[in-house]
């Protein structure tokens, strides 16, 4: 597995490693899409250091993205394994790889990463049907930081087999931490929390300042600053780009198109609503949460201090954090697991819903408090009965820590289940 050193001189092993290896020994090109300062150089380094002949091109550098705006086909050619780094600065590379691939077919050409959904560019010229393997990497996860298991989203199916789970718990201090840290590798190594915000604080004005306007020409970066700091504020609740609009005084057109720009870039993710009616799903409204929570926390002005000692937004961002930590677990789980959130008419609502290709579904509740009740598990008894035999479990994570049941599939777990939990 890919590492990288923590403060404390202890290594960060890469879930995503795996993945990479296994879709370059039978896939022609691999891309790696993903936030920009999440890995992917170091990732990509490490897994070129065992491939055939690896030559590595970043068009971050201002020469080599000339000559591959330039002179494209040339810029491809190559025996070995080609990595091109930041690939979205020209997407038109790829008609020039798909004619390579096509014309050698041999697994392992290619590897690219990208900072932007590379195939969602507007610019983009051709895609590679058949030919390319996307894997998104993220921030790091929790589990990859502290060596755990981060397995909970394999392991959530299994949950009402066997005997209650005995784990550990974090303290409200201790998930705050975790929280106004994020994952980003960088933030990770600093442990001065001043330092850790300077560094959150170039990576948003980078973003705003550089790579959104890459994409789109944005007039008023201010209105996009302010934009991100109420889709903060808003972590776990629903998008309503109307209201936004109003915050704003801008036109719901302007927000859904600054929406769509903070995702392409990944610094939200939208979670779409689940229904048993499949139609249902497409209209229904999202969720947002920012990608990290520590940028979360940052635009909010907020530190781990203030977010342990009280306020109403630790919540908030508590249920952000769990629903990006399991954003992060569908990239390698074993199952092929879609993440939802649940609500209905009458404001009952499950915070995450995972449904599994065939069927099977598990609802997690988030908890602020260090203690659980019964009516904690309304919205997951309602899931409950809405599917049945598909039901596999319920889980309210809480901040205490205790592991507790309520029934046969209904479990109250420490928030620390995400990334301790395996069955």
């Amino acid at each position: 597995m890919s590492e990288q050193v923590t403060p404390l001189g202890r290594v960060v092993r890469r879930n995503a490693e795996s993945l990479v290896r296994e879709a370059l020994a039978d896939t022609r090109v691999v891309l790696i899409n993903g936030a920009r300062q999440s890995g992917k150089s170091t990732l990509t380094t490490l897994v070129a250091s065992t491939g055939e002949s690896p030559l590595t091109r970043s068009l971050d550098r201002p020469e080599i993205l000339a000559a591959a705006q330039e002179d494209p086909n040339t810029f491809v050619e190559h025996s070995g394994l080609l990595v091109i780094d930041e690939i979205q600065h020209a997407p038109e590379l790829l008609r020039s790889i798909k004619y390579q691939v096509d014309t050698d077919s041999r697994p392992g050409r290619f590897l690219l990463t990208g900072s932007a959904r590379v195939l969602g560019l507007k610019s983009l010229p051709d895609a590679l049907p058949g030919r390319m393997e996307t894997i998104e990497l993220w921030p790091f996860s929790q589990g990859e930081i502290d060596g755990g298991a981060d397995d909970f989203v394999d392991s959530v199916f299994r949950l009402a087999d066997g005997p209650l789970p005995i784990l550990s718990g974090d303290s409200r201090r201790a998930l705050a931490l975790r929280i106004a840290r994020g994952g980003f590798p960088e933030a990770v190594a600093r442990p001065d929390p001043r330092r850790r915000r300077r560094f959150l604080a170039s990576y948003v004005n980078t973003l705003i300042e550089r790579d959104i306007r890459d994409l789109s020409d944005i007039s008023k970066p201010a209105d996009l600053r302010r934009l991100l700091q109420l889709v903060a504020a808003r972590t776990g609740q629903l998008l309503v780009a109307a209201n936004l609009a109003s915050d704003l005084s801008v036109s719901a057109k302007t927000v859904q198109r600054y929406l769509d720009l903070c995702e392409e870039i990944f610094l939200i993710k939208r979670v779409p609503a689940w229904s048993s009616n499949l139609a249902t799903r497409a209209i229904a409204t999202s969720k947002v949460a920012c990608v990290d929570s520590g940028i979360a926390a940052y635009l909010l002005g907020l530190d781990e201090n203030r977010l342990a000692t009280g306020g109403d937004l630790f919540g908030p961002l508590l249920e952000g954090f769990v629903l990006m930590e399991l954003a992060r677990q569908l990239s390698w789980a074993e199952e092929d697991v879609r993440l939802f959130h649940y609500r209905t008419k009458d404001q009952v609502e499950v915070d995450a819903v995972l449904e599994t290709a065939d069927g099977r579904v598990a609802g997690v509740e988030v908890k602020a408090s260090a203690t659980v009740r019964s009516d904690d598990f309304r919205g997951l008894r309602l899931l409950e009965r809405q599917t049945g035999d598909a039901f596999a479990a319920g889980v309210v994570l809480y901040t205490g820590d205790q592991s507790l049941s309520f029934g046969p599939r209904l479990k109250a777990l420490p928030v620390s289940a995400l990334w301790r939990l395996r069955l």
